[in-house]
């Protein structure tokens, strides 16, 4: 078999121009479908960047609430309510919310703002310049250095901005896991500081925060809350209710499926039509071999050779391909969503794997019915 399949990648690479169609066709297939599949994982990614970054094990919410952006403002009653559940070890406010701001330049910037309980600071994101107690000072705020920080004008620790005609002082740069989605910033304070910075309705707390004692207390949290008519979920139930929300609520995840399938029927279609092609201007190579002994299981073994020899080098350069400008668009757009996930990459293997079937089977067929007299007879 050695022999044959030597055999077999000589017949493949001398036809230079079938050979690279079907190398080009391939890697173009693999590059769209990749590039179309991280840019939704690196949207479902950064739409969760808040619960990612904030790191609480439980949050308790308004059953209607779906993503994280749209929160709805509970009552006082609920943090006192979630802390008296047995089992739960703390709980802590969030308030989550957008603000307009004043640059020191005049221009006018929306941002989020976090607000952290003031006794707790529960959430609180990693400081790299500062100390995280100024944020108790008088008109303290916190940046988030990300792809969307210079949109504040690029602060450093003393400048001054405006919030509601609230003078507000940046005491500290952090840094944070994942950056937000919307293209906004992100400024911390303490929870009391934001409800008085920041106009709101009659209820004030977008989340609650819990830290139950053990794993094993976390369903009796839920069914405690639930009573008392609100939802508790967890970290990875949150995320996956916003993924769901991002994929099922909106066009995005349509639209991303759609490309996807697209790309993967240019692929299938190109591959499946050049192999084809290649087969029939082969077809007399073939029947002389297999007139000079070899077997169809080898035939067929040939042919599935070259299918998946082109599949997985064209499968390697799409793969190599996407890394390459995902990586170049980050350099140039820090804020560009796209993420290269195994389940990516492993959604293109195997529809690489069935591109490469289809394109045998194409082949094996058309081998198979192979005469050595017809080939000799012409």
């Amino acid at each position: 078999m050695k022999g044959i399949f030597r055999l077999a990648f000589k017949l493949l690479v001398n036809d230079k121009a079938k050979f690279s169609a079907l190398i080009v066709g391939i890697t173009f297939a693999v590059f769209l479908m990749v590039q179309m599949t991280s840019l939704f994982a690196g949207i479902l990614d950064h739409s969760s960047s808040t619960v990612l970054n904030v790191g609480a094990t439980m949050w308790v919410m308004d059953p209607s609430v779906q993503t994280v952006a749209n929160s709805i403002g509970m009552p006082d009653y609920v943090l006192d309510a979630v802390r008296s559940i047995p089992g739960v070890k703390f709980a802590a406010p969030l308030y989550s919310g957008v603000a307009l701001l004043k640059l020191p330049d005049g221009a006018w910037q929306a941002a989020t703002v976090i607000g952290l309980d003031d006794s707790t600071l529960f959430g609180r994101p990693e400081l790299i310049r500062g100390k995280i107690q100024d944020i108790y000072a008088e008109n303290a705020f916190i940046a988030v250095y990300d792809s969307e920080f210079k949109k504040l004008g690029n602060p450093q620790i003393g400048s001054e901005l405006q919030i509601n005609d609230h003078r507000a002082r940046i005491v500290g740069i952090a840094k944070v896991n994942v950056s937000s989605l919307f293209g906004l910033p992100t400024l911390y304070t303490t929870y009391y500081r934001a409800l008085q910075y920041i106009p709101n309705p009659r209820f004030t707390i977008s989340y609650v925060l819990v830290e139950p004692k053990t794993p094993r207390d976390i369903p009796a949290i839920k069914k405690a809350v639930a009573k008392i008519g609100y939802r508790a979920v967890t970290k990875s139930e949150f995320i996956g209710m916003i993924s769901a929300f991002y994929k099922y609520q909106t066009g995005i995840g349509t639209n991303i499926l759609i490309m996807t399938v697209i790309s993967f029927l240019v692929g299938l279609s190109i591959s499946g039509q050049t192999f084809y092609t290649f087969i029939i201007e082969n077809l007399e190579k073939f029947g002389a071999l297999k007139a000079i002994g070899a077997t169809n299981n080898e035939l067929v073994a040939m042919i599935l050779f070259q299918a998946a020899f082109t599949s997985l080098t064209g499968y390697g350069l799409g793969i190599g391909l996407c890394t390459l400008l995902v990586t170049l668009a980050k350099v140039r757009l820090p804020s560009y969503a796209s993420m290269i996930t195994y389940f990516n990459l492993a959604v293109a293997f195997v529809m690489v794997l069935f591109i490469a079937g289809f394109s045998s089977y194409v082949g094996v067929r058309r081998v198979l019915r192979i005469e050595p007299f017809d080939i000799f007879r012409s």
